[in-house]
């Protein structure tokens, strides 16, 4: 464990940064939307810009990992994410959030699959998931830092010289991720890569995509992480504000407790797929009451601000099943294909962040912000996840097999 243990923190590091980029508009979103003139559609699309550039470059990012490995690829990437986040620190209007998101996403792309990635070479499959679920949950660090921390950073030196100190800890990142991390455990011998043709290319990915049991692991994944990340991320944070008028401390204290909810969500899926012996059983167990909650949430008008954030916190310890999902899709492929197969299955999760948050944003706006507005994207969102697990319900069990 002692030669895992530098690998176990550079990755959560580096997952700990591209959560705290994702989450972050969520506690600062008033403020971001009073000093750049933000609508509600406008804050929908700078929550997606992250995600749809997470999701343009997940082909050429799986590629890289199979010829140049996980350590050179993060850590190039990040410099990436931190020239985004020198842009949102100096944007001026909805453009410059939106590109300087976007950049950061490009930057943040190799992240959490280079968790997968390497984990899968650095444990046995039976541990694969529990490693996973331990890196994610602390990766989650970076979700508590961005409530309130970042509410806190806001309203003392503001929120543009936070983003300013977030590029410098970037690169600190990047720099020991290179020097430290190893694509393989020592005692394992590294192949001999050769350049692919652009025939072997193509044939690759179709193998990829042709994965029997792919399908359904894409449509559960589309909806699973992306729900949540869509409450707790983007929107959690203005809902706190336009329905109950909290301030930038309240919402961050608010967001903590739903974050830490999440960690401990993730802890307590790892192991449960070979504790039930069945990775189904756990996600489609999870993903009915992620549903249940969200429907609570679309019928109740107005609920006090305690039974909200009982509910809020609920639903993001209930839906942090994906890391259960991601060790079902890398389950699915070889280890030569394994970079272009975990960044396939985390293409699904990128386009539904994608589209849910800039929807949920044009609901919000249709409504004028209200409560009413909303409950309807709680249902929409819940509506999601049953569509999801419907289409995942025809999968086949990858965990039968797994040791108790």
């Amino acid at each position: 464990m002692a030669s895992k243990l530098p690998l176990l923190l550079l990755l959560i590091a580096i997952t700990c940064l591209s959560q705290f980029y994702r989450v972050s508009n969520s506690v600062i979103a008033p403020e971001l939307t009073h000093d750049l003139g933000l609508s509600a559609r406008q804050l929908g699309w700078a929550g997606s810009a992250f995600f749809f550039a997470l999701f343009a470059v997940q082909v050429p990012v799986g590629m890289w990992f199979d010829r140049y490995g996980a350590r050179r690829t993060v850590a190039a990437l990040s410099v990436l994410a931190m020239l985004g986040s020198l842009w949102i620190a100096t944007a001026t209007d909805a453009v410059d959030l939106i590109g300087g998101r976007a950049v950061v996403g490009v930057g943040c792309a190799a992240s959490f699959m280079s968790a997968v990635f390497l984990c899968s070479r650095w444990f046995a499959p039976a541990k694969l998931a529990t490693a996973m679920s331990w890196v994610f949950a602390a990766s989650n660090i970076g979700t508590l830092a961005a409530a309130t921390p970042l509410a806190w950073i806001a309203a003392t030196v503001g929120w543009r010289n936070g983003f300013l100190g977030l590029a410098a800890v970037t690169v600190l990142v990047a720099v020991a991720f290179y020097a430290i991390v190893r694509d393989r455990p020592p005692d394992q011998p590294t192949p001999t890569i050769r350049r692919e043709s652009f025939a072997e290319i193509v044939r690759g990915l179709l193998e990829v995509w042709t994965t029997p049991g792919l399908m359904p692991v894409l449509a559960m994944h589309f909806f699973a992480y992306a729900t949540m990340l869509t409450v707790l991320g983007v929107w959690g944070g203005p809902y706190l504000y336009d329905v109950y008028r909290l301030d930038a401390v309240q919402r961050g204290n608010v967001l903590l407790v739903m974050g830490a909810a999440q960690i401990v969500g993730i802890l307590a899926y790892g192991p449960m797929d070979r504790l039930l012996r069945s990775r189904k059983k756990v996600v489609l167990g999870g993903a009915a009451i992620s549903v249940a909650l969200l429907a609570i949430l679309a019928l109740l008008p107005r609920p006090p601000l305690a039974l909200a954030v009982v509910l809020l916190t609920a639903f993001c310890f209930f839906c942090a099943f994906g890391t259960v999902i991601v060790a079902q899709g890398r389950a699915l492929f070889p280890d030569r294909l394994a970079g272009r197969g975990v960044t396939t299955v985390n293409m699904a999760q990128c386009l539904g962040l994608t589209v849910m948050p800039a929807l949920v944003g044009y609901i919000v706006e249709a409504f004028g912000n209200s409560d009413l507005g909303y409950r309807v994207a709680f249902g929409i969102l819940g509506v999601g996840l049953v569509l999801g697990a419907a289409v995942y319900a025809r999968s086949r069990d990858s965990a039968t097999a797994l040791p108790a």
